[in-house]
């Protein structure tokens, strides 16, 4: 499982200070030469003892990058009080983990996906989902008594990339007059082998799959179920396979 969890407090906000915006230009020497080994610079912030914070992204993970007064030296990692409280997590959820949220739920949301639960469900959660995906299938049907309950919506983002057969059935959910009950369908008949594939997949379908495929690689991943889901911040989280039972109050909800 991949995971972020950021912290919002008020007394760490306090202690690092105020964030602020830092043209890059600005930037000291080794904060631009860590840009060139990949690190995305989102913003400055005030840091204790005369240090200059800058928080980035590298791989899809929130970065502290604390700068030496003259500017020369970058530290890399978690800054800490004398109470062992973490300073960074703060700014970093500020200047990158909401951000990044916004960003990310934006693009999952023009995917093309199916929807599995009620329109009104005040929980939303993605996944990917490849049709002959087990684990795919496990996730799906531990996640009947939430479907059920009516509080959780998810949406499954539909790729073809484990089989030969698996663009066919995506496409196949996909040009269903009803997606919902075709996808219901075909998980219930998963361990034979579910619904049939198309041979022939429409020109815009086709589109549509390649797309949900490239974003799913954009962020990072390769390998379905990839789900993604907002903590009690409202932080973007992600687990790869299929939830632990423990954490499936987590990522969707109490029932």
């Amino acid at each position: 499982m991949i995971k972020h969890p950021f912290i919002l407090a008020a007394a760490l906000s306090a202690a690092v200070g105020t964030a602020l915006a830092a043209p890059a230009a600005n930037w000291p020497a080794p904060v631009k030469a860590l840009e060139t080994q990949g690190v995305e610079v989102m913003g400055r912030f005030d840091a204790p003892g005369g240090l200059q914070g800058y928080a980035a992204v590298m791989q899809q993970k929130p970065l502290a990058i604390y700068v030496t007064a003259d500017g020369k030296q970058a530290i890399v990692g978690t800054m800490l009080d004398a109470k062992g409280a973490n300073l960074s997590e703060a700014p970093l959820e500020k200047l990158v983990s909401k951000p990044m949220t916004e960003k990310t739920w934006a693009q999952l949301e023009k995917s093309s996906w199916i929807a599995d639960g009620s329109k009104n469900a005040k929980r939303v959660v993605y996944t990917f989902t490849d049709p002959n995906c087990p684990y795919c299938n496990k996730f799906w049907n531990d996640a009947r008594p939430w479907i059920k309950g009516g509080n959780v919506q998810i949406r499954h983002i539909m790729v073809g990339i484990i089989k030969d057969t698996s663009a066919g059935k995506a496409a196949a959910l996909l040009t269903a007059k009803d997606q919902q009950a075709a996808l219901t369908l075909h998980e219930r008949q998963h361990a034979n082998g579910g619904i049939k594939p198309l041979e022939q997949i429409p020109k815009n379908i086709r589109t549509q799959l390649d797309n949900n495929q490239k974003l799913m690689q954009q962020l990072g991943f390769f390998a379905t179920p990839t789900v993604f889901y907002k903590d009690a911040s409202g932080v973007l989280q992600t687990a790869q396979g299929a939830p632990r039972a423990d954490m499936l109050n987590t990522i969707l909800g109490q029932r």
